[in-house]
This record gives C-alpha cells, sequence and structure tokens, in this order.
C-alpha cells in the first residue's frame, strides 16, 4: 500500500543530512556524505564507544568543501569550557562558515559510563560560559577568571560566533534552547508536535529504504536499522520505570540486563549503541521489534514521510546510516532526492 502524509501541508522540504558515530571511517563517509548532496554531517560525542568528535570532524574537513559539520551533541561534563570554545575556534577556522555545535545533557556519552543525564541548569551555564569565552569576554571557571588568550595568528580571532542547536527530550530542555535562541534537536517528533519560535529543527532518524519485498528482518535490514530500535530498550532501561516490557519482547530484554551484576549493566546494554546490536539486543529485536524503526519504508515513500516531518515543523531530518554505511547513505540519499 502506498504510504500518504497524514497531514497536508505546504511546508518547505526539510534539508536532508546525516549522523555518524565517530570512528575511523567516518571522514570518509562525511566525503561520500557530501558527494550525494547531504547538507550537514554531525557526528556523536561518545567516547566510551568511538573515538574523539572533534578529531573526526577536523579530519572531515580537511576531506570536505561544502557540507556542514558538527557535534551532535557535545556532552558538557566531559570537557572544560576552554576545551570546548577552543576546539570550536580551530574548527571554524578549518571550515569557516561550516560548523554548528549541538550540545546535550547526556544520554549515551553518560549513560555508557554510568552516569545519568547532566540537569538543564549545567547544560544552559556551560553553554553560556563557551559562547562568552568565543565572544572574547572574561569568564570565571574553576573560581579563576579565564579568557581566550589566542594571540593573532593562533586562533580566528574573537568574537567567533557559530549557531547552537539543543538536544531536547522535554519542556525543561525546549525552555532552555528558547532562552539561548538555539535550535534544537529531537529524536522523536510526533503529528501535532509544535516547535514554533525556534530558528531550525532537527528530526535524528534511524531506518532503512527497504528493497521491494524485503523482510524487516533480514541481515541487511537488521544492520542496518536494528541498533536504531535497539535505542529504544537502552532508553527505557535508563528510564528504570518498567517501561521497557511494553516493547516487543521487552520482559526478555530485561531478563537479560537482570542476569548481569548490577555495577556493569550500563557497560552490556549501551555496547555498541547506534552502530552494531550487542548480545542482548541480538536476542530480543525481531521482524515485529523492527517495526519500530522511526523510518523503515520503500524508496517510493520515503518523500511522503519527509512531508510528515515538515508538517511537524522540522527543518532539518539527520539520517543516521549504519550497517553497510556507504550503501545506506547511498539509498537514503537517492529515495530522498528532489
Amino acid at each position: 500500500m502506498q504510504y500518504v502524509p497524514t497531514v497536508s501541508t505546504n511546508e518547505p522540504r526539510p534539508h536532508l543530512s546525516c549522523a555518524f558515530a565517530p570512528t575511523p571511517d567516518t571522514p570518509a563517509h562525511i566525503a561520500l556524505a557530501e558527494r550525494l548532496g547531504y547538507d550537514r554531517a554531525w557526528v556523536f560525542d561518545t567516547p566510551a564507544l568511538q573515538l574523539d568528535v572533534w578529531v573526526t570532524l577536523a579530519l572531515a574537513a580537511q576531506q570536505t568543501s561544502r557540507i556542514g559539520l558538527g557535534p551532535g551533541v557535545l556532552i558538557p561534563h566531559l570537557r572544560h569550557p576552554m576545551v570546548t570554545a577552543s576546539a570550536i575556534a580551530h574548527l571554524a577556522h578549518l571550515a569557516p562558515g561550516r560548523l554548528e555545535v549541538g550540545v546535550g545533557a547526556g544520554f549515551t556519552g553518560r549513560n555508557a559510563m554510568g552516569q545519568r543525564g547532566l540537569p538543564w541548569a549545567a547544560v544552559e551555564s556551560y553553554v553560556q560560559t563557551v559562547q562568552r569565552l568565543l565572544a572574547g569576554e572574561d569568564v570565571e571557571v574553576d573560581h579563576a577568571t579565564t579568557r581566550m588568550l589566542h594571540w593573532p595568528g593562533q586562533a580566528p580571532d574573537r568574537p567567533i560566533d557559530v549557531p547552537w542547536r539543543i538536544a531536547i527530550a522535554g519542556p525543561k530542555g525546549l525552555a532552555v534552547a528558547a532562552r539561548l535562541g538555539a535550535s534544537i534537536f529531537t529524536s522523536r517528533p510526533s503529528p501535532g508536535s509544535s516547535y514554533d519560535g525556534f530558528p531550525g529543527v532537527t528530526a535524528m532518524v534511524s531506518g532503512a529504504i527497504l528493497d521491494p519485498g524485503e523482510a524487516l528482518d533480514t541481515p541487511r535490514v537488521m544492520a542496518t536499522a536494528g541498533p536504531g530500535v535497539a535505542i529504544l530498550y537502552h532508553a527505557a532501561h535508563e528510564r528504570g520505570d518498567g517501561s521497557v516490557t511494553d516493547l516487543p519482547n521487552g520482559e526478555r530484554f530485561a531478563r537479560l540486563v537482570d542476569q548481569i551484576p548490577t555495577a556493569e549493566r550500563h557497560l552490556a546494554v549501551h555496547r555498541g549503541h547506534l552502530t552494531m546490536l550487542n548480545d542482548i539486543d541480538a536476542q530480543v529485536l525481531d521482524a515485529e521489534a523492527m517495526q519500530r524503526s522511526v523510518l523503515m519504508c520503500q524508496a517510493d515513500e520515503l518523500p511522503a514521510r519527509i512531508a510528515d516531518y515538515a508538517a511537524m515543523g522540522v527543518t532539518e531530518i539527520a539520517y543516521e546510516p549504519m550497517g553497510d554505511i556507504p550503501d545506506a547513505l547511498e539509498r537514503f540519499a537517492a529515495a530522498g532526492a528532489d
């Protein structure tokens, strides 16, 4: 059956972007994304799972000339504000006009190390501190006056002005983004969502473009879209509210996790997060579970799905390719082309 948009819309078509875990191959994948016409490449800040976000972005900047670049999203507690300000300055120098900075309270980046998300007040304060440093102001950090002391030729002249984007999960995050005048990331916008007043709205999505008649549990589809489904189980486990049992095979997921010593559960749950299926995921995900994929469709259905996102106020769709990443990028770009 042909998919049709749930809402008729004349909204502008969202930009098509992509998002990656920082692995050794990611700079080459971002270069491919540029050749395929993607507008921006976001890179996760997941040091317990993959490599460094800023090194990855710098290497990508050297291999590209057009595509936008940015961390999606930085986790404040991982870096001193001056370290982040200096990294932003460096990438702004390497890719002038192409940088946008995403920041969040921390899901994978903190949960994979056994930590909860940061208070939103801490996120807001961190962003403001980095912004003031980039503006060339004196800022008090750790009870001492701090300033970017870079001389001419050592960094771009201050002020260094870059756009910001906040990963939100509810009203507190939305309020912080509004006060900062920032755009937002959202992982699962739903019909009826409203993001009026924000400069931009990025929907982070995963899924697979299916071949005609292709089943949802084939090895290719599981590798391409499975990690994006598994994140639903990981997030429900971290909430600790029992909602994981509402997911297909959720009770089995809970039993498998309960077999692991409490102090090590976060290590087992988040292993392979958003890149591959770990041992627990592989025992839980099946065709029924894969129906929870955010963006699983035939190639000719993708334009209608994109129209639905536009109706919700989304201005950018950031596709998270997994499995055979070049193949996933090429399929999504071809299906989503104007």
